[in-house]
C-alpha cells in the first residue's frame, strides 16, 4: 500500500510561464542545430547516433554489468567480500574518519552502484557503529566508488589501445577524490551537529545481528548457492544495463551532437570543443586533456556514469582522447558516478535532506580533485615506466 508521502504530488497550473519558456528554449535549440546541419541531416544524425550508442555501447555495458553482477554476487555469497572488508577496515578511520564497518560500503558500491549504500544504511546494527556526524558521509563514500567495477572493466576493454596503466592511475585518482569528498562531508557534519556530533547514530536492538561479523547466505549446498549467486547476480546486472539505456541514448546523443564536427561520420555542431577552447588555459594544466571535446565526459558523469563512459569510444576513435584522458575519465566517472542525479534521493532516504547541499558541494570538490590527481599520477607513472 502506498504511503501518503508517496501519493503526494506537486501541482502547477496547466498553462503557465514555465511552459512557454521551455517551448521557446526547445525551439531555439533545434533552430541552432538545424541552422548548423540542416533539418534532414540533423534528424538523420540524431537517429544514427542513438542507434550506434544502443548497439555498440549500451549492450556492451550491459554485458559487462551482467558479468560484474555475477562476480559480485559470488564474492558476497562465499565470504570473499567479507575478507576484503576485514582488510580495508583498518584504513577507514585514518583515511575517511569513518568506522571500519564503512569498508562494506566501499566494496558493495564498487561492484554495484551508488544506492547500494542505502541497503546497508537501513540496517540498525550497521548504523549503530557510526556516530551521528559520520553517518551522512556514507553518501559521499558510496558515490565515490559507485559503478567502479563497470567503469574500470569498460575502460580496460577499449579495443583501440592498452589503457591498463591509465585505468590504474584513474582508480587511484578516484580514491584520492573519495578521501577529499568524504573528509569534507565529515567536517561539515561535525559543525552541523555541534554538541551532539559524537552521539551514536542509532541505538542497538537485541535481535539485530552484526553485519560486520556475520553475513546472510542463500539456502542449500555449495553447488546450488554457487549457481543461484551467479544467476541472481547476472540478473541484477541486466537490470543495471537496462536502467542506463535511457540515460546513454538521451544524454550521449545530445553530447555527441554538441561535440562532433559537422563532417564526422556521426555529424555534430562542435559546440563543446569551441566553448572548451575558451577555458583551455584552465583545464589543460589541471587535467591535461588532449582536446576540448574531452570535457564532455566529466560533464556527463555529473548526471550518469553509464552515459559518460558511452562517449569515450567515439573520442578515442577520432583521436580526441589518449591514455592520460582515460586516466582522468576513469577517476571522474567513478568518483562522480552521476552524483547530481542520486545525491538528493540518497540523502532524502537517509532522512538527512538538510545536508544535501553540503554533500553535493563536497563531492564536486572531491571529483575535481580526483581528476587532477589522476592526471598527475599518470604523468608520474608514464615517466617511470
Amino acid at each position: 500500500m502506498e504511503t501518503q508521502e508517496q501519493k503526494r504530488v506537486e501541482l502547477k497550473k496547466a498553462v503557465s510561464l514555465e511552459g512557454f519558456v521551455a517551448l521557446g528554449a526547445l525551439l531555439l535549440f533545434f533552430i541552432y542545430l538545424g541552422g548548423k546541419l540542416g533539418a534532414q541531416k540533423l534528424i538523420n544524425s540524431i537517429f544514427a547516433i542513438s542507434f550506434h550508442l544502443l548497439i555498440n555501447t549500451c549492450f556492451y555495458i550491459m554485458a559487462i554489468a551482467v558479468i560484474a553482477g555475477a562476480l559480485g554476487a559470488f564474492l558476497t555469497e562465499f565470504g570473499i567480500l567479507s575478507i576484503f572488508n576485514k582488510l580495508l577496515s583498518p584504513l577507514m578511520y585514518p583515511l575517511y574518519r569513518l568506522p571500519g564497518a564503512a569498508a562494506i560500503g566501499v566494496v558493495t558500491t564498487f561492484i554495484s552502484d551508488n544506492p547500494a549504500i542505502l541497503t546497508l544504511a537501513s540496517d540498525r546494527r550497521f548504523k549503530s557503529m557510526f556516530k551521528r556526524y559520520q553517518l551522512p558521509a556514507l553518501t559521499n563514500l558510496g558515490t565515490s566508488f559507485g559503478m567502479g567495477l563497470i567503469v574500470i572493466a569498460f575502460m580496460i576493454g577499449l579495443p583501440q589501445l592498452n589503457f591498463f596503466m591509465a585505468v590504474c592511475m584513474g582508480f587511484l585518482g578516484a580514491c584520492v577524490g573519495s578521501v577529499i569528498s568524504t573528509r569534507l562531508m565529515v567536517r561539515s557534519c561535525r559543525k552541523y551537529y555541534k554538541d551532539d556530533a559524537d552521539k551514536p547514530a542509532v541505538s542497538v536492538e537485541e535481535d539485530d545481528f552484526d553485519v560486520f561479523e556475520y553475513r546472510a547466505v542463500r539456502p542449500g549446498n555449495f553447488g546450488s548457492r554457487f549457481i543461484a549467486a551467479l544467476l541472481e547476480g547476472g540478473e541484477a546486472g541486466v537490470n543495471v544495463g537496462m536502467s542506463i539505456i535511457p540515460g546513454v541514448l538521451v544524454i550521449c546523443t545530445l553530447i555527441t551532437l554538441l561535440t562532433n564536427q559537422p563532417d564526422a561520420e556521426l555529424p555534430g555542431v562542435a559546440l563543446i570543443p569551441f566553448l572548451a577552447s575558451k577555458i583551455e588555459f584552465l583545464i589543460k594544466p589541471l587535467f591535461g586533456f588532449t582536446s576540448g571535446a574531452c570535457i564532455s565526459v566529466p560533464l556527463t558523469a555529473l548526471g550518469s556514469a553509464g552515459a559518460a563512459i558511452g562517449i569515450v569510444p567515439n573520442l578515442v576513435d577520432q583521436g580526441l582522447a589518449g591514455p592520460n584522458d582515460i586516466a582522468v575519465f576513469t577517476a571522474m566517472c567513478m568518483c562522480w558516478s552521476g552524483y547530481l542525479s542520486t545525491h538528493v534521493a540518497m540523502m532524502d532516504n537517509l532522512k538527512l535532506r538538510e545536508l544535501t547541499g553540503s554533500a553535493i558541494k563536497a563531492h564536486t570538490i572531491g571529483g575535481l580533485a580526483g581528476g587532477v590527481a589522476a592526471h598527475w599520477l599518470y604523468i608520474l607513472a608514464a615517466s617511470i615506466f
